[in-house]
Order: C-alpha cells, then sequence, then structure tokens
C-alpha cells in the first residue's frame, strides 16, 4: 500500500495504485569521494496514466491554454557567435548549439491536464512516503505532457520546489535524468533554479557531473539568476564538478581506447566545461577542502586534454593563475609528482610555457624538481625544469642590470 503525505498535512491511502520498479540508468559514476552514493535516483511509477494512442496531428512548439501561462519557445541559445569565437577549443557546432525541443503533441496536454482536473486533490499534490509527488515521477520517467500538468497543479498550492527524500526537486531529478525540455519547462512554470539537494548539489552541479550539454543550455540559457559560483558541501563549484568528472571519463577512455562511447562522452563533459567558462564561471575559483583550483583537478589527474584546454584561454593573468597554490602545491609540484604517467613530461612543458614558476617552494620547502621520480627520466625532467628556472632568473638579472 502506498502511502502519501499531503502538503496540507495528513495521510492518504491508495491501495488501487499499482506500483512497479523501472530505474533508469544514469551517467557514468565517478570513483572520486564526492561522488559515491552519487545522484541517480530511481522512482516507483504508481501515478503513471493509462497508456493509450494519442493523436499527433496536432504539434505545437508554443503552448498556451486559458487556465495556464505561455511557455516560451524552446529554440535556445548556448551563447552569442562572438562570445564562443574567443575561446579555444569551441568548435562550430558548438558555438550555435541550440535545444531543440520536440514538438508538443498538444492533444496529449489537454489529455494530461484533464486528468490532473479529474485526480482527487489529495493524489495530484501528496508526496508519499519518499518524498515523490507526482511531478517527481512523471519527471523522472520522461512524461513531458503530465509533468507539465503536474506542475501546474502543484504551483497552484506551492508544492513545485518540493523535494524527495534525497532533497531534490522536480527540476533535480529532470536534470539528473537528462531531460532538458522538462528542464525548460519547470524553469518556465518558475522552479527554483538555485534549490539543491541534501548534498549540496544545484541543477548546474548535477548537469556538470553528468555531463549533460544540453541539460547545461537549458539551465544557463536566459537565466540571470543562476549562481555559477554556488558551492557543494564538498566546497564545489560545478566548474570543478565538471572537471573532476571528464577526468574520470578521460581515464576510462584510456583504459578502453575503442570505446567511441567513451570518447563522446569526454566530448561532452569538456563541452560542459566550456559551456560553464562561457558563462561566466571563474577559473580562480578554489574548492574549499583542498584549494584546488580546476587546473589543479586536471594535472592532479594527469588529463592533458583538460589541461591543454585550460592553458589555451586567454586570460589577462595566466601566469598568476598557472602558479596559485593549493595548500602550498602549484600545478608544476603536482605534475612533478605524476610518475609514470605518461602525459607528465607534456603536462610540465604546458605549465612552463605559460608561466609555471619552477623556484616556488611547497609548505615542505620542496620545488617541484625535488617531487621527481627517480631514474633518468627524472632526471631529465630535472634538467628541464631548472634550464628554465634558470632561464627565468638571467632574465630577471638582465631586467635589474636594465634598471
Amino acid at each position: 500500500m502506498l502511502t502519501c503525505v499531503s502538503f496540507l498535512g495528513g495521510a492518504i491511502s491508495y491501495p488501487d495504485m499499482p506500483v512497479s520498479f523501472q530505474p533508469w540508468a544514469s551517467g557514468l559514476e565517478s570513483t572520486h569521494s564526492y561522488y559515491s552514493n552519487a545522484p541517480g535516483p530511481s522512482y516507483d511509477s504508481p501515478y503513471l496514466p493509462v497508456q493509450q494512442e494519442y493523436s499527433t496531428q496536432q504539434q505545437v512548439s508554443i503552448f498556451e491554454s486559458s487556465t495556464s501561462p505561455s511557455y516560451q519557445d524552446c529554440s535556445v541559445a548556448v551563447t552569442e557567435q562572438s562570445m564562443a569565437s574567443s575561446w579555444p577549443h569551441l568548435g562550430p557546432s558548438q558555438n550555435t548549439q541550440h535545444i531543440y525541443c520536440s514538438p508538443m503533441d498538444s492533444l496529449k496536454l489537454d489529455e494530461a491536464r484533464s486528468l490532473l482536473r479529474r485526480m482527487d486533490y489529495s493524489r495530484a499534490t501528496c508526496q508519499d512516503e519518499d518524498g515523490d509527488t507526482i511531478l517527481h515521477i512523471y519527471t523522472a520517467k520522461g512524461l513531458r505532457e503530465y509533468a507539465i500538468a503536474a506542475a501546474e497543479r502543484l504551483r497552484e498550492v506551492g508544492g513545485l520546489d518540493a523535494k524527495e527524500h534525497k532533497g531534490k526537486t522536480a527540476l533535480l531529478v529532470a536534470v539528473t535524468a537528462n531531460q532538458p525540455e522538462i528542464v525548460q519547462d519547470l524553469l518556465s512554470l518558475g522552479a527554483d533554479i538555485n534549490a539543491c539537494d541534501f548534498k549540496g548539489q544545484t541543477a548546474l552541479h548535477l548537469a556538470a557531473h553528468y555531463g549533460f550539454p544540453a541539460v547545461l543550455q537549458a539551465i544557463l540559457s536566459g537565466r540571470p539568476n543562476v549562481n555559477l559560483e554556488a558551492r557543494n558541501f564538498e566546497g564545489m563549484t560545478p566548474l570543478h564538478c565538471a572537471a573532476i568528472s571528464h577526468s574520470v571519463t578521460m581515464k576510462a577512455s584510456a583504459a578502453a581506447p575503442a570505446d567511441v562511447g567513451l570518447q563522446a562522452k569526454a566530448d561532452e563533459k569538456l563541452s560542459c566545461v566550456q559551456m560553464l567558462l562561457i558563462a561566466g564561471a571563474s577559473l580562480l575559483s578554489q574548492e574549499i577542502k583542498s584549494n584546488k583550483t580546476v587546473l589543479h583537478l586536471a594535472v592532479k589527474e594527469g588529463n592533458i586534454k583538460l589541461v591543454d584546454y585550460l592553458l589555451g584561454i586567454c586570460l589577462q593573468n595566466m601566469k598568476d593563475f598557472v602558479n596559485m597554490k593549493a595548500h602550498g602545491h602549484t600545478a608544476l609540484h603536482m605534475a612533478a609528482g605524476l610518475h609514470g604517467n605518461p602525459n607528465q613530461e607534456k603536462i610540465l612543458q604546458l605549465l612552463l610555457d605559460r608561466g609555471g614558476d619552477p623556484s616556488i617552494r611547497n609548505l615542505e620547502n620542496d620545488q617541484p624538481a625535488h617531487l621527481l621520480q627517480s631514474g633518468p627520466q627524472g632526471e631529465r625532467l630535472k634538467f628541464m625544469l631548472k634550464r628554465r628556472s634558470s632561464s627565468r632568473s638571467g632574465r630577471t638579472r638582465n631586467n635589474l642590470d636594465h634598471l
């Protein structure tokens, strides 16, 4: 028996509502501690409508009704061409990405609204024992028209942002289920764009972690009140989450180079990093627990693709960015510790080329050269660092002599 708790209080039983379990797949999970027990709930479906055939003769992308506001056109640009063109590695297809919502079936939407009107008030507005509303369930199943009808009904009683047992609103469920159209519908109806779950994860955190570019577009497009620097309870911004998740997929792709699906997923996650930066996320933000920037996070994992992208950005204070410390360690220190990583030398060279200072010492008074591995490879890299350090010292002396 399913028991629902109404927003107005009280409990209602629904013995006549069949419950079926049908989990839906989420994105690639990270092994990072932050992503243990990762967000990806499965939902029972006691509220699913009776399956029936709907006419598709009347298709509309912008729909209106006498009982609800008109919805915005679903074609939304990520960013202006002039803005995107200033960022490296952003291909033409990514410059002009749009969300094109599938056509809305007006008859199905009418049927959904009719179903919600006929439904018992408590059924339409209650939360079950897991905190799920009918909107959570329709959203998780991707039933767009029914989600809209339920959202309209719940908005009337102040339940649009009701949270289930893991703290997720219907908007967060739509993000995790990779439903960009429903995300945009809920935002158009007034869902809280900065709502967070019990781990402090906002819609941006979840979209960035799972690597869902279309969902990220729906959140970022025309939403000036979205908090790009929101911190989850691990002290990370959405940009940090995107960087960590990209590194996880890059590692998996390196272990299975023939898996084109992993390669495509890595590209999607990199595009999420790009989109967040274009939207205004700060490269200089440091996660609270370790003070790492996205560059530290990428270097630590030996993620050459992300390091190359970040260092290719035109940043006025790039030298300061490269030499930022995370608990005393610069990115060069972290690169020096990548013993046996095939990308170690290339990452070191990239950092040096962008102003990395090999003379900086960490809290243990070690320079990056002191952290290199032993053996021929370590000696060769040490020579490279010392040569750059000597070159920098020579330039400084020449500048002082000139003065």
